[in-house]
């Protein structure tokens, strides 16, 4: 890998050649963002295409689709500095868009719901290279200097993915199928390999620390087993004495627990859960992970619940969850700034406040309820999820040292993304299961593939999305609106989980640090620590 340029090479303005760079890192950041939420208003077209009234897929089975990618992503991000060294920064980020790109391909040619989370997870295993790659390509461009100007154009795509995210993903199944939220990344794809070919400078790998191929082997499969047997009691009606269910859950956490035995071992680790002796760091992780979970695993029911109890469509539905992303977008910046002013310990909180007073308001969610108190509560909730997510990442990397950064950095991300895997598999089975125990309707039962029969919330769901397949059925109008109220209770319990969750990461996030902090960034560099509020 060549020698990064001395700090007397950088000039202090942000010229050409550097704003040619951020070209190919933002484009690859706009796809990798945009897959993460443009999928998530697709979930119920997901479940018609992929179901039928006969043989419905649940919705804890459709959500795999975001399951597997985030797990990819947790998967790679470690995997990630490695190769950057041994392979070279731009032919790796290269390998990761035309990777991303071919799994998009292939997601839009599955012909089974289990077909598209395998190519879903060959799709995060490209997109979860591309982020950490961008800045570090970035940061060896700018040099420190002006690496705050180039990270706000980085953050554009950050903060408008949110938005864009579910708008584009409804507009494009409304318009055109299902198919074109995976379709459109390949022509962006061709254009980011060009683009990158001729914009990133030659590599010069110099390969550097080993590798933790057996942690990879005992992480990846340990969590994704796990979560297969949490999403597995649906089907199973509940039954933890399943075999599917608790044969998957046990090999799973006894590969975790090895991965964590075999964890202190190596000196270069997959993750170094030896910095957990840093206690603002576990503080921070420990919130990270309870609000990441909440978070992330109820809003990904908020379109679900437009387009199934509300019946709007799947624009319509990206359009009510837009305001989210909104409230985040004026907030990120106003934290950012006051992270390096007021102490963490007292942002953090009143982030998660926001997030509590937003959340239960979803909790009392009726399938009548006004759409100016659901818009207000999404926004609230973005005001508070831009308030906790940056100065969480702060206050965890601001007592390492400069050596340790790198490493915390990587668990704080690989800890977001399972904390969403987990958030994702749990709120849809509990989802699941609530919809589960609705009654079926007189009559069904004797209907040709219906199996035990329809349910009341079944039927209130398809009035919604695919009232034609009701039409031979002659079902009670009462039963449709008793499964409608019961579909939309459904979804309450489902968030007074989620608000369970964040009122709980506030027990932690008072423990963050409420005064000024010493900094030990330049420690390994002979200068003595700094004093940060």
């Amino acid at each position: 890998m060549s020698q990064p340029a001395t700090q007397s090479e950088y000039p202090d303005h942000i010229d050409a050649a550097v704003l040619k760079i951020a070209g190919v890192v933002v484009l690859g950041a706009i796809m990798s963002i945009l897959d993460i939420t443009v999928v998530n208003v697709a979930l119920p077209t997901f479940q018609d295409e992929f179901g039928s009234p006969e043989s419905p897929v649940s919705y804890s089975h459709v959500a795999w689709t975001v399951t597997a990618y985030t797990l990819a992503l947790a998967t790679v991000i470690p995997l990630t500095g490695w190769a950057a060294d041994r392979f070279g920064t731009k032919r790796l980020y290269m390998s990761a868009i035309f990777l991303f790109t071919a799994g998009s391909a292939l997601c839009a040619t599955a012909s089974s719901i289990d077909m598209l989370i395998a190519f879903r997870v060959l799709q995060g295993l490209g997109g979860g290279m591309l982020m950490p790659l961008g800045m570090t390509i970035m940061t060896r461009a700018a040099g420190p200097r002006r690496m705050g100007r180039l990270m706000a154009i980085l953050g554009v795509p950050m903060l408008l993915g949110p938005i864009l995210g579910p708008i584009l993903g409804g507009w494009l199944i409304q318009v055109a199928s299902w198919h074109w939220i995976f379709l459109i990344n390949v022509p962006l794809g061709a254009i980011a390999l060009v683009y990158a070919g001729f914009a990133l400078a030659k590599d010069s790998p110099e390969p550097s620390e080993s590798f933790d191929f057996l942690g990879v082997a005992l992480m990846s499969p340990g969590l994704a087993l796990f979560l297969f047997g949490v999403s597995s009691l649906p089907a199973e009606n509940g039954d933890f004495g399943a075999p599917r269910v608790w044969v998957s859950m046990l090999v799973g956490v006894l590969l975790m627990a090895a991965f964590v035995w075999h964890s202190f071992r190596p000196e270069h680790p997959l993750l170094d859960l030896r910095l957990f002796r840093n206690r603002n760091l576990t503080i921070s992780i420990v919130t990270m992970f309870l609000f990441a979970a909440a978070f992330f695993g109820g809003l990904l029911l908020v379109p679900t619940y437009f387009q199934q109890i509300r019946g709007e469509s799947t624009l319509n539905a990206g359009l009510l969850v837009a305001p989210q992303g909104l409230g985040a977008m004026v907030t990120m910046p106003i934290a950012g700034r006051l992270v390096d002013k007021v102490p963490v310990g007292r942002i953090v909180p009143v982030g998660l406040g926001l997030i509590v007073v937003g959340m239960f308001g979803l909790t009392q969610v009726t399938a009548t309820t006004p759409y100016p108190l659901l818009i207000a509560m999404l926004v609230v909730m973005g005001f508070g999820m831009g308030g906790t997510m940056m100065p969480l990442f702060t206050s965890a990397l601001r007592t390492l040292n400069g050596a340790q950064v790198a490493r915390g950095s990587t668990l704080l991300n690989i800890t977001q993304q399972i904390a969403s895997s987990c958030g994702v598999a749990t709120m849809s089975v509990i989802l699941t299961n609530q919809l589960n125990d609705s009654p079926v309707i007189p009559g069904t039962q004797r209907v040709p593939g219906q199996g035990e029969g329809l349910r009341e919330t079944q039927a209130a769901i398809l009035s919604n999305t695919r009232p034609e397949s009701l039409g031979p059925l002659n079902i009670d109008p009462a039963a449709i609106a008793r499964g409608l109220t019961d579909a939309a209770a459904s979804f309450a319990t489902t968030y007074w989980v989620a608000w369970i969750l964040v009122a709980l990461t506030l027990i932690p996030a008072l423990l963050l640090p409420r005064r000024r902090e010493k900094t030990h960034l330049l420690d390994d560099k002979g200068a003595p620590p700094a004093i940060v509020d």
